[in-house]
């Protein structure tokens, strides 16, 4: 992160770091390499990379760099580096964010479960969520990318 709090270096240095891995996979592919093993080399590599530690991350990112992000994904589909279903990095991150949040939310010895808010005490349920975790007023632009609070706020801000 930058003193401005932008990850834009962060994207850079990734997509840097799998445009020089995706051409390592064109030369395996140019040695008759199977489809198979190239799309399994491009998910443990390629995706690993953009995906790396992404839930503290993604909250920071502009609609840029998720483009930005996106297209190495499409890179790889094109020339057959990769699955043409394979599933977008929007999707992918979606899936991690949830996998880390049940269990962050279900595991109480999970070393990030002391810092959900509290538990609400009321009884009824106006909109259906996930968590019965007490909303905190969000206040500072910068509190509003933490990884806690997009997804306490997560099921909230997809019924409008």
């Amino acid at each position: 992160m930058s003193d401005s709090l932008s990850v834009c270096g962060h994207v850079d240095n990734a997509i840097t770091s799998c445009a020089q891995s995706v051409q390592a996979m064109r030369i395996l592919r140019a040695y008759v390499m199977a489809a198979s093993a190239i799309h399994t080399i491009f998910n443990a590599v390629v995706v690993a990379k953009l995906t790396y530690a992404v839930s503290s991350w993604w909250g920071f990112t502009t609609a840029e760099d998720r483009q930005r992000l996106e297209a190495v994904i499409r890179r790889g589909i094109r020339p057959g580096l990769c699955a043409p279903d394979h599933m977008s990095l929007e999707d992918l991150v979606t899936d991690a964010h949830d996998k880390l949040f049940n269990l962050i939310l279900y595991s109480q010895h999970h070393v990030l479960h002391s810092i959900l808010p509290s538990r609400s005490d009321c009884n009824y349920n106006l909109r259906r969520r996930r968590h019965n975790l007490v909303l905190t007023a969000k206040s500072l632009l910068m509190t509003d990318g933490d990884y806690i609070t997009r997804m306490v706020f997560n099921d909230i801000l997809l019924i409008y």
